[in-house]
């Protein structure tokens, strides 16, 4: 027997912390789907750098492209502001040994705030667009402005689009899978898992990659 949940919101569903479904779906808690985390870094109108720390994305193209699809990236933000206005932006890859720090500069993100010194990350400028980048990361991607896409049509969110431009692989990361999966590689988010019985909340989780088998 399958348990289905519509698009109306169930009112047994309780909220892990104040106004969570404000802010999310509850269809995102209902399918708890992981997706990779990252750094979007841009610069802000007053030249500080700016951390975003992100999820909700894909990456794909074809033989002539290949794109950054953001989602749910909130209009009110300084990275919304940001890539609207230099019409570019960097993608920063790091592993799970930085979550604290990304974390602080989500708790101290004020304009005024440097948050590449609240982070405690190193600085380097990105070679084809005007953005900076997280020295400290093991993939840093270079993007152009494609597009930018409010799907719910309600001014809350985004979907932003990047054309790749340029990618950076540390050294280390260049060669097969060691490095890339497991606890010095990706980081992904779990979205909290709603107990679709009780509508009782869990914690969100972070995790690394397994390697379970080689197609």
């Amino acid at each position: 027997m399958k348990i289905e949940i519509s698009k109306e919101f169930p009112q047994y569903f309780k909220p892990s912390y104040p106004g969570e479904f404000e802010l999310f779906s509850h269809l995102e808690t209902t399918a708890a789907i992981p997706s990779v985390l990252f750094a979007i870094t841009t610069w802000k109108e007053n030249r500080k750098p700016n951390v975003c720390f992100h999820a909700w994305s894909c990456f794909h193209g074809d033989k002539t492209a290949f794109f950054a699809v953001m989602g749910n990236l909130y209009q009110h933000t300084h990275t919304y502001a940001n890539i609207q206005r230099e019409k570019c932006f960097c993608i920063n890859f790091l592993p799970i040994s930085y979550y604290d720090k990304l974390i602080d500069t989500i708790n101290h993100n004020d304009y005024e705030a440097d948050e590449f010194s609240v982070g405690n990350f190193s600085l380097v400028n990105a070679k084809t667009i005007h953005a900076p980048m997280i020295q400290e990361a093991f993939v840093n991607m270079e993007c152009v402005l494609k597009e930018t896409q409010d799907l719910s049509g309600a001014g809350i969110t985004s979907m932003i689009i990047g054309q790749v431009q340029h990618i950076f692989v540390e050294e280390e990361y260049a060669q097969g899978y060691e490095k890339r999966y497991g606890k010095d590689g990706f980081m992904m988010l779990i979205p909290a898992p709603q107990d679709l019985k009780t509508g009782e909340p869990h914690q969100s989780a972070i995790a690394t990659i397994n390697i379970e088998k080689y197609d």
